[in-house]
């Protein structure tokens, strides 16, 4: 069983609990406000792909709170970080106390946890800031900005994970086999519980960057309306006249999506084909 410790951090009522709560519970954008403030940390383990478990450390934003993680609990909060996930408030009136706070830990990290990946929001504004400040804040930092309110939320998780998985140049290449096999235009792999996008394939270029991220949003919000009616979703068909889109049930811990620009294709054909598909990634899964 490998195991990531995945650090959430930034100031109080920036977001952090309602990311993971959607993410990672199935909450909706709009039940997350009954959730209260964090205090200290509140530890999570959650089973990804199998033989992943991520270790989420979600660490209260108060002032108070963040100070001991940077002096008393310094060593115990930083060491053995794979991911530090620093989240701003975008309509923060103390911004310079959040860079402050965001460059200590970003010091204490470099310190402990050196090869750690770190993601944040506000890019230039964070990039601008580690110019002028220097040090430990010149780590490399993936930025992007999202919302608990539409599917950014999704591109900037699947980011996340993306770099967590040990064998995902593994499953991309076996997706890249599986697409010329089918004729497929793209092909997605999704973790089963998140539908986060973890793995992909694109034989024919595609003008919608966002598409991964919005198949995400609605697939996860389909998804839970089957639970709520007592349906278990298992399989979609989508088919116009410029393509045919096949989600199915693949392995025990994800998701495929098959697109094929022939939307005269038999339903039955590529179906039998993700079926046949399947061995293959779940020796894969078990690595």
């Amino acid at each position: 069983m490998s195991k990531r410790k995945v650090l959430l951090m930034g100031k109080s009522g920036s977001g952090k609990t309602s990311m993971k709560s959607i993410i990672f519970a199935n909450y909706i954008a709009r039940d997350t406000s009954r959730l209260g403030p964090t205090i200290e940390v509140e530890h999570a383990h959650v089973k990804f792909l199998g033989n992943l478990v991520l270790h989420l450390w979600d660490c209260g934003g108060q002032e108070t709170f963040l100070e001991n993680y940077l002096i008393s609990q310094r060593d115990q909060i930083f060491k053995n970080v794979q991911v530090l996930i620093y989240v701003f408030d975008v309509e923060s009136r103390e911004q310079e106390k959040d860079y402050r706070y965001y460059q200590s830990c970003l010091e204490a990290l470099m310190q402990h946890s050196p090869t750690a990946k770190i993601f944040a929001e506000k890019e230039a504004d964070i990039l601008k800031f580690s110019e002028e400040k220097g040090g430990a804040s010149k780590a490399s930092v993936q930025c992007y900005r999202s919302s608990i309110w539409d599917e950014t939320l999704y591109k900037a998780w699947s980011a996340i994970v993306y770099q967590l998985i040990p064998n995902v140049t593994a499953m991309e290449e076996k997706l890249h086999q599986f697409a010329d096999i089918v004729d497929a235009d793209e092909v997605l792999l999704f973790e089963k519980m998140t539908f986060l996008v973890i793995a992909h394939a694109q034989i024919t270029p595609h003008r919608d960057v966002h598409r991964f991220e919005k198949v995400s949003n609605i697939i996860k919000q389909f998804k839970l309306s089957c639970s709520k009616m007592g349906a278990e979703f298992e399989y979609v068909h989508v088919r116009n006249t410029q393509f045919s889109a096949f989600i199915d049930k693949f392995t025990a811990t994800t998701f495929v999506m098959v697109v094929l620009a022939d939307s005269s294709v038999s339903p039955a054909a590529t179906l039998m084909n993700i079926k046949s598909a399947r061995k293959a990634f779940e020796k894969l899964e078990a690595k």
